[in-house]
Protein backbone atom coordinates (compact mmCIF):
# COMPACT_ATOMS: atom_id res chain seq x y z
CA UNK A 1 0.00 0.00 0.00
CA UNK A 2 1.44 3.58 -1.04
CA UNK A 3 0.58 6.05 1.63
CA UNK A 4 3.24 8.48 0.95
CA UNK A 5 1.94 10.87 -2.35
CA UNK A 6 3.31 13.68 -3.54
CA UNK A 7 1.17 15.85 -2.45
CA UNK A 8 1.43 14.38 1.10
CA UNK A 9 5.02 15.02 0.54
CA UNK A 10 4.72 18.57 -0.42
CA UNK A 11 2.74 19.14 2.62
CA UNK A 12 4.96 17.20 4.83
CA UNK A 13 7.94 19.52 3.51
CA UNK A 14 6.16 23.03 4.15
CA UNK A 15 5.04 21.65 7.85
CA UNK A 16 8.78 20.69 8.81
CA UNK A 17 9.61 23.80 7.52
CA UNK A 18 6.96 25.42 9.89
CA UNK A 19 8.25 23.21 12.65
CA UNK A 20 11.74 24.75 12.33
CA UNK A 21 10.18 28.63 13.15
CA UNK A 22 8.02 27.06 16.05
CA UNK A 23 10.13 25.20 17.72
CA UNK A 24 12.45 27.77 18.16
CA UNK A 25 9.88 30.74 19.23
CA UNK A 26 9.36 32.14 22.54
CA UNK A 27 5.97 33.57 21.63
CA UNK A 28 3.96 31.04 19.75
CA UNK A 29 0.08 32.47 18.78
CA UNK A 30 -2.54 29.94 17.55
CA UNK A 31 -4.32 32.67 15.60
CA UNK A 32 -8.06 32.89 14.68
CA UNK A 33 -8.64 28.85 16.10
CA UNK A 34 -12.42 27.26 17.19
CA UNK A 35 -11.04 27.16 20.47
CA UNK A 36 -12.77 23.71 22.09
CA UNK A 37 -10.81 24.16 25.81
CA UNK A 38 -11.68 20.73 27.16
CA UNK A 39 -13.95 22.35 29.63
CA UNK A 40 -17.07 21.05 28.48
CA UNK A 41 -17.87 24.73 27.41
CA UNK A 42 -19.22 25.53 24.11
CA UNK A 43 -16.61 25.47 20.84
CA UNK A 44 -15.64 29.60 20.02
CA UNK A 45 -14.45 30.40 16.99
CA UNK A 46 -12.65 33.38 16.22
CA UNK A 47 -10.08 32.90 19.18
CA UNK A 48 -6.57 33.43 19.27
CA UNK A 49 -4.45 31.72 21.87
CA UNK A 50 -1.06 32.86 22.74
CA UNK A 51 1.46 30.64 24.23
CA UNK A 52 4.72 31.49 26.26
CA UNK A 53 7.05 29.73 28.61
CA UNK A 54 5.53 26.87 28.29
CA UNK A 55 2.07 27.99 28.96
CA UNK A 56 -1.30 29.13 28.10
CA UNK A 57 -0.83 33.24 28.25
CA UNK A 58 -3.39 35.10 26.64
CA UNK A 59 -6.69 33.66 25.26
CA UNK A 60 -9.40 36.29 23.47
CA UNK A 61 -11.00 37.30 20.27
CA UNK A 62 -8.20 37.45 17.32
CA UNK A 63 -8.63 41.00 16.70
CA UNK A 64 -8.21 42.00 20.17
CA UNK A 65 -4.14 40.48 20.24
CA UNK A 66 -3.41 41.26 16.99
CA UNK A 67 -0.80 43.30 17.97
CA UNK A 68 0.49 40.41 20.21
CA UNK A 69 4.49 39.74 18.85
CA UNK A 70 5.83 35.91 18.26
CA UNK A 71 5.04 33.35 15.72
CA UNK A 72 1.63 33.17 14.17
CA UNK A 73 -0.02 29.95 13.11
CA UNK A 74 -3.05 30.31 11.24
CA UNK A 75 -5.54 28.80 12.73
CA UNK A 76 -8.25 29.91 10.18
CA UNK A 77 -10.21 26.92 9.92
CA UNK A 78 -8.88 24.98 12.32
CA UNK A 79 -9.98 23.75 15.65
CA UNK A 80 -7.55 23.37 18.87
CA UNK A 81 -8.50 21.29 21.51
CA UNK A 82 -5.85 20.46 24.91
CA UNK A 83 -3.58 17.42 24.32
CA UNK A 84 -4.93 14.22 24.62
CA UNK A 85 -4.57 12.29 28.27
CA UNK A 86 -4.54 8.58 28.40
CA UNK A 87 -4.61 7.47 32.14
CA UNK A 88 -4.36 3.47 31.66
CA UNK A 89 -1.47 2.62 29.78
CA UNK A 90 0.61 -0.24 30.44
CA UNK A 91 3.91 0.61 28.15
CA UNK A 92 5.59 -2.20 25.88
CA UNK A 93 9.14 -3.11 26.72
CA UNK A 94 8.90 -3.47 30.38
CA UNK A 95 7.80 -7.01 30.64
CA UNK A 96 8.79 -9.93 29.25
CA UNK A 97 6.83 -13.08 28.48
CA UNK A 98 9.11 -16.35 28.40
CA UNK A 99 7.78 -19.66 26.10
CA UNK A 100 6.03 -21.00 29.03
CA UNK A 101 4.43 -18.00 29.78
CA UNK A 102 5.84 -16.71 32.30
CA UNK A 103 6.03 -12.60 32.88
CA UNK A 104 9.41 -10.98 33.57
CA UNK A 105 10.55 -8.27 34.26
CA UNK A 106 11.98 -6.58 30.91
CA UNK A 107 14.10 -3.79 29.62
CA UNK A 108 13.51 -2.93 25.83
CA UNK A 109 14.05 0.49 26.21
CA UNK A 110 13.44 1.19 21.93
CA UNK A 111 10.50 -0.39 21.87
CA UNK A 112 9.07 1.76 24.96
CA UNK A 113 10.59 5.10 23.06
CA UNK A 114 8.49 3.68 19.64
CA UNK A 115 5.60 3.48 21.86
CA UNK A 116 5.54 6.67 23.55
CA UNK A 117 6.14 8.32 19.97
CA UNK A 118 3.06 6.72 19.00
CA UNK A 119 1.42 9.21 21.49
CA UNK A 120 2.71 12.22 20.98
CA UNK A 121 2.45 11.55 17.04
CA UNK A 122 -1.35 10.83 17.59
CA UNK A 123 -1.58 13.75 19.86
CA UNK A 124 -1.62 12.41 23.32
CA UNK A 125 0.88 14.40 25.37
CA UNK A 126 0.03 12.70 28.49
CA UNK A 127 0.20 9.28 29.81
CA UNK A 128 -0.35 7.12 33.08
CA UNK A 129 1.27 3.60 32.99
CA UNK A 130 -0.92 1.71 35.46
CA UNK A 131 1.65 -1.27 36.25
CA UNK A 132 4.87 -1.88 35.09
CA UNK A 133 8.98 -2.93 35.88
CA UNK A 134 9.69 -0.23 37.90
CA UNK A 135 13.21 0.06 36.96
CA UNK A 136 12.27 0.12 33.71
CA UNK A 137 9.43 2.74 34.28
CA UNK A 138 11.07 5.00 36.09
CA UNK A 139 14.15 6.01 34.56
CA UNK A 140 11.70 6.50 31.27
CA UNK A 141 9.57 8.67 33.07
CA UNK A 142 13.18 10.51 34.35
CA UNK A 143 14.28 11.23 30.89
CA UNK A 144 10.73 12.21 29.75
CA UNK A 145 11.40 15.09 32.68
CA UNK A 146 14.71 15.98 32.04
CA UNK A 147 13.45 16.86 27.87
CA UNK A 148 16.19 13.95 27.16
CA UNK A 149 13.59 11.92 24.71
CA UNK A 150 10.80 12.75 23.37
CA UNK A 151 7.51 11.59 25.01
CA UNK A 152 4.05 12.73 26.42
CA UNK A 153 3.99 13.64 30.07
CA UNK A 154 4.70 10.35 31.68
CA UNK A 155 2.72 9.41 35.26
CA UNK A 156 3.67 6.02 36.39
CA UNK A 157 2.56 3.86 39.45
CA UNK A 158 5.98 1.69 38.99
CA UNK A 159 4.76 -1.72 40.45
CA UNK A 160 1.10 -2.73 41.87
CA UNK A 161 0.62 -3.22 45.41
CA UNK A 162 -1.54 -6.13 46.00
CA UNK A 163 -1.90 -9.16 47.89
CA UNK A 164 0.10 -12.56 47.48
CA UNK A 165 -1.73 -14.25 43.72
CA UNK A 166 -3.80 -11.63 43.50
CA UNK A 167 -4.68 -9.64 40.09
CA UNK A 168 -1.32 -7.81 39.31
CA UNK A 169 0.83 -9.62 40.83
CA UNK A 170 3.60 -9.79 38.56
CA UNK A 171 7.13 -8.85 38.00
CA UNK A 172 7.92 -5.84 40.29
CA UNK A 173 4.88 -5.71 42.50
CA UNK A 174 4.77 -5.03 46.33
CA UNK A 175 3.01 -7.61 47.76
CA UNK A 176 0.97 -6.50 51.09
CA UNK A 177 -0.74 -9.57 53.68
CA UNK A 178 -0.13 -7.73 56.68
CA UNK A 179 -0.38 -5.13 58.47
CA UNK A 180 2.20 -2.78 59.94
CA UNK A 181 4.30 -5.72 58.66
CA UNK A 182 3.82 -4.38 55.07
CA UNK A 183 5.12 -0.87 55.63
CA UNK A 184 8.82 -1.45 55.21
CA UNK A 185 7.98 -2.25 51.73
CA UNK A 186 5.54 0.42 50.55
CA UNK A 187 8.47 2.56 52.02
CA UNK A 188 10.31 1.28 49.57
CA UNK A 189 8.31 1.90 46.65
CA UNK A 190 7.28 5.55 48.08
CA UNK A 191 10.38 6.67 48.13
CA UNK A 192 10.51 5.67 44.08
CA UNK A 193 7.75 8.37 44.01
CA UNK A 194 4.99 7.27 42.23
CA UNK A 195 2.42 9.68 40.80
CA UNK A 196 -0.47 7.62 41.77
CA UNK A 197 -0.60 4.00 43.75
CA UNK A 198 -2.00 1.24 41.89
CA UNK A 199 -4.21 -1.35 44.24
CA UNK A 200 -6.34 -4.54 42.55
CA UNK A 201 -9.31 -6.10 44.22
CA UNK A 202 -10.14 -8.36 42.07
CA UNK A 203 -10.71 -12.52 42.59
CA UNK A 204 -12.22 -12.41 38.84
CA UNK A 205 -14.54 -16.03 38.59
CA UNK A 206 -16.14 -14.33 35.88
CA UNK A 207 -15.93 -15.52 32.36
CA UNK A 208 -13.54 -17.50 31.52
CA UNK A 209 -11.27 -16.40 34.30
CA UNK A 210 -10.57 -18.94 37.24
CA UNK A 211 -10.76 -17.86 40.83
CA UNK A 212 -7.98 -15.67 42.64
CA UNK A 213 -6.90 -14.72 45.77
CA UNK A 214 -8.17 -11.14 46.78
CA UNK A 215 -6.85 -8.68 48.60
CA UNK A 216 -8.63 -7.91 52.11
CA UNK A 217 -10.71 -4.63 52.25
CA UNK A 218 -9.65 -3.86 55.29
CA UNK A 219 -5.96 -4.46 54.72
CA UNK A 220 -6.73 -2.30 51.62
CA UNK A 221 -8.19 0.61 53.75
CA UNK A 222 -4.99 0.85 55.53
CA UNK A 223 -2.63 1.11 52.26
CA UNK A 224 -4.87 3.71 50.86
CA UNK A 225 -4.64 5.59 53.78
CA UNK A 226 -0.72 5.62 54.41
CA UNK A 227 -0.26 6.59 50.70
CA UNK A 228 -2.43 9.49 50.95
CA UNK A 229 -0.43 10.32 54.37
CA UNK A 230 2.47 11.18 51.92
CA UNK A 231 0.13 12.81 49.66
CA UNK A 232 0.05 10.22 46.83
CA UNK A 233 -3.23 9.54 45.03
CA UNK A 234 -4.42 6.22 44.34
CA UNK A 235 -6.41 3.99 41.88
CA UNK A 236 -7.70 0.14 42.04
CA UNK A 237 -8.37 -2.21 39.17
CA UNK A 238 -12.04 -3.90 39.94
CA UNK A 239 -14.45 -5.18 37.34
CA UNK A 240 -17.68 -5.37 39.75
CA UNK A 241 -19.93 -2.75 41.02
CA UNK A 242 -19.76 -4.80 44.56
CA UNK A 243 -15.80 -4.70 44.59
CA UNK A 244 -15.99 -0.80 43.08
CA UNK A 245 -18.48 0.43 46.41
CA UNK A 246 -16.09 -1.56 48.40
CA UNK A 247 -12.73 0.63 47.14
CA UNK A 248 -15.13 3.55 47.05
CA UNK A 249 -16.24 3.39 50.97
CA UNK A 250 -12.20 2.40 51.76
CA UNK A 251 -11.47 5.95 50.59
CA UNK A 252 -10.33 4.81 47.25
CA UNK A 253 -10.04 8.46 44.90
CA UNK A 254 -10.11 6.52 41.65
CA UNK A 255 -11.06 3.60 40.24
CA UNK A 256 -8.97 2.21 37.02
CA UNK A 257 -12.16 0.33 34.72
CA UNK A 258 -15.17 0.60 34.05
CA UNK A 259 -18.07 -2.26 35.59
CA UNK A 260 -17.78 -4.90 33.19
CA UNK A 261 -18.84 -8.15 35.38
CA UNK A 262 -22.69 -6.80 34.69
CA UNK A 263 -24.76 -4.35 34.61
CA UNK A 264 -24.14 -0.98 36.84
CA UNK A 265 -27.17 -0.18 38.84
CA UNK A 266 -28.72 3.42 38.81
CA UNK A 267 -27.93 3.29 42.58
CA UNK A 268 -24.56 2.69 41.66
CA UNK A 269 -24.61 5.54 38.76
CA UNK A 270 -26.25 7.98 41.66
CA UNK A 271 -23.10 7.08 43.86
CA UNK A 272 -20.75 7.67 41.35
CA UNK A 273 -22.43 11.26 40.52
CA UNK A 274 -22.21 12.27 44.29
CA UNK A 275 -18.83 10.98 45.00
CA UNK A 276 -17.63 12.91 41.87
CA UNK A 277 -14.71 9.55 41.91
CA UNK A 278 -12.72 9.31 38.44
CA UNK A 279 -14.04 6.21 36.56
CA UNK A 280 -11.14 5.20 33.65
CA UNK A 281 -13.16 4.22 31.14
CA UNK A 282 -10.76 1.40 29.20
CA UNK A 283 -13.60 0.05 26.73
CA UNK A 284 -10.24 -0.43 24.07
CA UNK A 285 -8.69 -3.57 25.82
CA UNK A 286 -11.43 -5.55 26.15
CA UNK A 287 -13.43 -4.98 22.78
CA UNK A 288 -9.91 -4.82 20.84
CA UNK A 289 -10.35 -8.58 20.90
CA UNK A 290 -13.20 -8.41 18.78
CA UNK A 291 -12.34 -5.99 16.90
CA UNK A 292 -8.99 -7.44 15.75
CA UNK A 293 -10.36 -11.17 15.20
CA UNK A 294 -13.58 -9.56 12.94
CA UNK A 295 -12.21 -6.61 11.14
CA UNK A 296 -8.45 -6.01 11.37
CA UNK A 297 -8.70 -3.40 8.09
CA UNK A 298 -8.36 -1.14 11.37
CA UNK A 299 -4.51 -1.51 11.08
CA UNK A 300 -4.23 -0.04 7.79
CA UNK A 301 -5.25 3.11 9.10
CA UNK A 302 -2.50 6.22 8.87
CA UNK A 303 -2.24 6.06 12.82
CA UNK A 304 -1.70 2.77 13.42
CA UNK A 305 0.38 2.42 10.16
CA UNK A 306 2.75 5.02 11.56
CA UNK A 307 2.41 3.50 14.89
CA UNK A 308 3.14 -0.09 14.09
CA UNK A 309 6.59 -1.56 12.17
CA UNK A 310 5.37 -3.66 8.86
CA UNK A 311 6.53 -6.89 10.89
CA UNK A 312 4.06 -6.35 13.87
CA UNK A 313 1.22 -5.76 11.60
CA UNK A 314 1.54 -8.83 9.90
CA UNK A 315 2.16 -10.72 13.25
CA UNK A 316 -1.00 -9.51 13.99
CA UNK A 317 -2.92 -9.98 10.88
CA UNK A 318 -1.67 -13.44 10.63
CA UNK A 319 -0.82 -14.69 13.84
CA UNK A 320 -2.20 -12.55 16.90
CA UNK A 321 -6.01 -12.68 14.97
CA UNK A 322 -6.15 -16.69 14.77
CA UNK A 323 -5.58 -17.04 18.57
CA UNK A 324 -8.28 -14.77 19.17
CA UNK A 325 -10.65 -16.28 17.27
CA UNK A 326 -10.33 -19.51 19.09
CA UNK A 327 -10.14 -17.75 22.61
CA UNK A 328 -13.75 -18.26 24.69
CA UNK A 329 -12.64 -14.59 26.50
CA UNK A 330 -12.44 -12.57 23.32
CA UNK A 331 -16.39 -13.47 22.19
CA UNK A 332 -16.92 -12.93 25.72
CA UNK A 333 -15.53 -9.47 26.26
CA UNK A 334 -17.41 -8.63 22.78
CA UNK A 335 -20.88 -9.81 24.73
CA UNK A 336 -19.38 -7.50 27.90
CA UNK A 337 -18.42 -4.36 26.35
CA UNK A 338 -21.84 -2.96 25.46
CA UNK A 339 -23.03 -3.93 28.47
CA UNK A 340 -19.86 -1.65 29.88
CA UNK A 341 -20.93 1.38 27.70
CA UNK A 342 -23.88 1.53 29.28
CA UNK A 343 -22.74 1.97 32.44
CA UNK A 344 -20.30 4.54 31.69
CA UNK A 345 -23.04 6.40 30.20
CA UNK A 346 -25.09 5.66 33.32
CA UNK A 347 -22.40 7.16 35.23
CA UNK A 348 -21.92 10.04 32.84
CA UNK A 349 -25.64 11.16 32.43
CA UNK A 350 -25.85 11.14 36.78
CA UNK A 351 -22.94 13.24 36.92
CA UNK A 352 -20.28 10.79 37.43
CA UNK A 353 -16.52 11.83 36.05
CA UNK A 354 -15.03 9.86 33.42
CA UNK A 355 -11.48 9.09 32.63
CA UNK A 356 -10.22 8.08 29.23
CA UNK A 357 -7.96 5.13 29.45
CA UNK A 358 -7.22 2.29 27.24
CA UNK A 359 -5.33 -0.50 28.90
CA UNK A 360 -3.07 -0.21 25.80
CA UNK A 361 0.26 0.60 24.74
CA UNK A 362 -0.46 2.51 21.09
CA UNK A 363 -1.56 6.31 20.74
CA UNK A 364 -4.00 5.53 17.69
CA UNK A 365 -5.98 3.54 20.57
CA UNK A 366 -7.23 6.84 22.41
CA UNK A 367 -8.78 7.60 19.39
CA UNK A 368 -10.76 4.45 19.28
CA UNK A 369 -11.75 5.01 22.87
CA UNK A 370 -13.28 8.16 21.99
CA UNK A 371 -15.12 6.56 19.47
CA UNK A 372 -16.30 3.82 21.48
CA UNK A 373 -17.80 6.14 24.24
CA UNK A 374 -19.48 8.03 21.30
CA UNK A 375 -21.04 4.84 20.17
CA UNK A 376 -21.69 5.05 24.24
CA UNK A 377 -24.50 7.94 23.61
CA UNK A 378 -21.56 10.35 25.25
CA UNK A 379 -21.67 13.74 23.17
CA UNK A 380 -18.47 14.70 21.08
CA UNK A 381 -17.94 17.97 23.68
CA UNK A 382 -18.52 16.09 26.74
CA UNK A 383 -15.99 13.17 25.66
CA UNK A 384 -12.83 15.84 24.55
CA UNK A 385 -13.03 16.46 28.46
CA UNK A 386 -13.54 13.16 29.25
CA UNK A 387 -9.88 12.89 27.15
CA UNK A 388 -8.03 15.91 28.80
CA UNK A 389 -9.17 17.61 31.49
CA UNK A 390 -10.98 14.79 33.69
CA UNK A 391 -7.35 12.67 32.73
CA UNK A 392 -5.59 15.99 34.55
CA UNK A 393 -8.36 15.52 37.60
CA UNK A 394 -7.49 11.72 38.02
CA UNK A 395 -4.07 12.44 38.67
CA UNK A 396 -4.66 15.71 40.76
CA UNK A 397 -3.78 18.36 38.26
CA UNK A 398 -6.32 19.90 36.76
CA UNK A 399 -5.50 23.66 38.23
CA UNK A 400 -1.97 23.45 36.05
CA UNK A 401 -3.50 21.07 33.18
CA UNK A 402 -6.07 19.66 31.12
CA UNK A 403 -7.67 22.14 29.43
CA UNK A 404 -6.84 25.39 27.65
CA UNK A 405 -7.02 28.21 30.36
CA UNK A 406 -4.50 31.13 31.03
CA UNK A 407 -1.73 29.88 33.45
CA UNK A 408 -2.25 25.82 32.12
CA UNK A 409 0.56 23.72 30.73
CA UNK A 410 0.62 24.53 26.68
CA UNK A 411 -0.10 20.90 25.77
CA UNK A 412 -2.62 21.29 22.99
CA UNK A 413 -3.58 20.04 19.30
CA UNK A 414 -4.68 21.30 16.29
CA UNK A 415 -6.81 19.71 13.76
CA UNK A 416 -8.02 20.14 10.70
CA UNK A 417 -12.27 18.91 11.23
CA UNK A 418 -14.34 19.76 13.82
CA UNK A 419 -14.22 17.29 16.84
CA UNK A 420 -17.36 18.26 18.16
CA UNK A 421 -19.58 17.37 14.99
CA UNK A 422 -18.03 13.94 14.77
CA UNK A 423 -15.57 12.79 17.44
CA UNK A 424 -13.40 10.49 15.01
CA UNK A 425 -12.36 14.45 13.62
CA UNK A 426 -9.74 13.88 16.40
CA UNK A 427 -7.45 11.83 13.96
CA UNK A 428 -7.47 14.96 11.85
CA UNK A 429 -4.11 16.51 13.38
CA UNK A 430 -1.91 19.00 12.03
CA UNK A 431 0.31 19.69 14.88
CA UNK A 432 0.99 18.67 18.20
CA UNK A 433 2.24 21.08 21.37
CA UNK A 434 4.11 19.62 24.21
CA UNK A 435 4.64 22.32 27.38
CA UNK A 436 5.13 25.13 24.61
CA UNK A 437 7.15 23.25 21.75
CA UNK A 438 5.73 22.37 18.98
CA UNK A 439 6.59 18.50 18.00
CA UNK A 440 8.11 17.50 15.32
CA UNK A 441 5.78 14.65 14.30
CA UNK A 442 7.58 13.64 11.23
CA UNK A 443 10.99 13.06 12.95
CA UNK A 444 9.40 10.88 16.07
CA UNK A 445 10.79 7.46 15.95
CA UNK A 446 7.26 5.67 15.92
CA UNK A 447 7.63 2.12 14.59
CA UNK A 448 6.29 2.81 11.46
CA UNK A 449 8.29 5.14 9.95
CA UNK A 450 8.69 3.41 6.68
CA UNK A 451 4.77 3.81 6.35
CA UNK A 452 3.60 6.36 7.40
Amino acid sequence: MILFSKTRARLVVAATAVFCTLAQADTVIFDNVTLIDGTGRDPLAGISVVVEDGKFSQIAPAETLAGVEGTRIDGTGRYLIPGLMDMHIHLKGGVTVTETGLREAGNDRQVGLAALASYLYSGVTAVYDSGNNPDYIFALRDEERSGSIESPRIFATGGIVTYPGSHGSGPGYTPVDDWPEAKAALDDHIARKPDILKLTLEERGWGARPMIPLLPVDLMQKVIEYYNDHGIRTTVHTSSERRARQAIFAGIDNLSHPIIQGPATEAFGRLMGAKKIPMVTTLAIGEGYSRLAESPDFLDQPLYQASLSADEIETLKTETRPAWQERKWTWWMQIMTPIAQEGLALIHNAGGVLVLGTDQTIGPAVHHEMKLLADAGIPAKDIIRIATLNGAEFLGRETDMGSIEVGKLADAVLLTANPVEDITNTRSIELVMKNGRVIDRQSLPVAGTALR
